[in-house]
C-alpha cells in the first residue's frame, strides 16, 4: 500500500472516530427533542406553557432576519465583557501571586462582587453608562467573567513545582521572567477552564441585563418583547438561539485551548 493510500485511510478512520464520539450527543438531542414535541402533543400543553420544536422552527424561519440582528449586538456585548473580565481576572491574578499578602483583601472583595445579584447590576450599570450603551451590558458580563478566572488563574499561578522555581532562581531569573515562563505557562490549563465557564456567564449576563433596557436589536429585548406580546413560540425562538451562542462560544474557547495547548495532558487522554 502506498504512502497516499496510507494517510487517506487513516483519514477516514479519524473520520469515523469523531463521528462515532459525536453520535450519541446526536441522538441524545434528536431524541429530547422527539419527545418534547410528543408530550405537548399528546396532553394538548397551552403554547403559553411550553411550545412545540416545530412551532418554535416555525416562528425562527418567519423572524430569522431580526433574531439575527439581535444577535450580533449581544454577541458584541458579549465578546466585550468576556475580554474585559478575562483580562482583569488575568492582571489581579498575576498581582495576587506576585505579592501573596495582598491575596486575602481581593479575594474578598472578588467574593464580594460576586454575590451581587445581576437584578441588581443591570440597573446600577445602565445608570453608570446609559441604558442602550454597549458597555453597560458588557460591564455586567465583565464582572461575572472576572471571579471564575481571577480565583482559577491565581490558583494555576501558584501551584508551581518548587523545583521549577528553584531552577529559575538558580538562573537569576527576575519575579517577571518567572511569571512569563514559568507561572503563565502553568496556568493556562486553569485559564481556559474558567473561561469555558465564563463564557456561558457572560451570555446570562448580558441577555438578563438588556431585559432591564437597551436598543431595540439586541436579543434579551427581543425575547421580553415577544413574551410580553405574547408570542411564546417567538421567544423561544430567542431563548434557543441564545443558548445556541453560549455553546458556540464555548466550542471556540476549547478550540483556542487545543490550538494553544497541544502539549497538555488532557488533550492526549482524549485522542487515546
Amino acid at each position: 500500500m502506498s504512502t497516499a493510500q496510507l494517510s487517506r485511510a487513516r483519514g477516514g478512520l479519524d473520520l469515523r472516530a469523531k463521528a462515532l464520539r459525536f453520535a450519541p450527543v446526536a441522538l441524545t438531542a434528536v431524541l429530547l427533542l422527539g419527545v418534547w414535541q410528543l408530550v405537548i402533543g399528546l396532553f394538548d400543553v397551552p403554547i403559553f406553557i411550553m411550545p412545540t420544536p416545530v412551532k418554535i422552527l416555525e416562528a425562527f424561519q418567519n423572524d430569522f432576519g431580526p433574531i439575527m440582528s439581535a444577535s450580533r449586538v449581544t454577541v458584541e456585548a458579549v465578546l466585550l465583557g468576556l475580554v474585559l473580565g478575562s483580562l482583569g481576572g488575568v492582571a489581579v491574578a498575576l498581582a495576587v501571586s506576585r505579592f501573596p499578602r495582598i491575596s486575602g483583601p481581593l479575594l474578598n472583595a472578588a467574593v464580594l462582587i460576586n454575590c451581587a445579584p445581576i437584578v441588581a447590576l443591570a440597573p446600577i450599570f445602565n445608570n453608570w453608562f446609559g441604558v442602550t450603551s454597549l458597555l453597560s451590558k458588557a460591564g455586567v458580563a465583565a464582572v461575572m467573567v472576572f471571579f471564575p478566572v481571577f480565583v482559577n488563574t491565581t490558583r494555576g499561578l501558584l501551584q508551581v513545582a518548587p523545583l521549577h522555581l528553584e531552577l529559575m532562581e538558580s538562573l537569576a531569573a527576575r519575579p517577571r521572567q518567572v511569571a512569563l515562563m514559568l507561572r503563565l505557562p502553568n496556568a493556562l490549563p486553569y485559564i481556559f477552564t474558567a473561561l469555558k465557564l465564563g463564557t456561558t456567564l457572560a451570555v446570562i449576563g448580558v441577555i438578563v441585563s438588556e431585559y432591564f433596557g437597551g436598543t431595540t436589536e439586541a436579543l434579551g429585548v427581543y425575547i421580553a418583547y415577544q413574551a410580553a406580546l405574547p408570542r411564546f413560540d417567538y421567544a423561544w425562538a430567542g431563548i434557543l438561539v441564545s443558548g445556541a451562542l453560549g455553546l458556540a462560544m464555548f466550542g471556540a474557547v476549547t478550540l483556542l485551548e487545543r490550538f494553544l495547548m497541544p502539549w497538555h495532558e488532557s488533550l492526549h487522554e482524549e485522542k487515546s
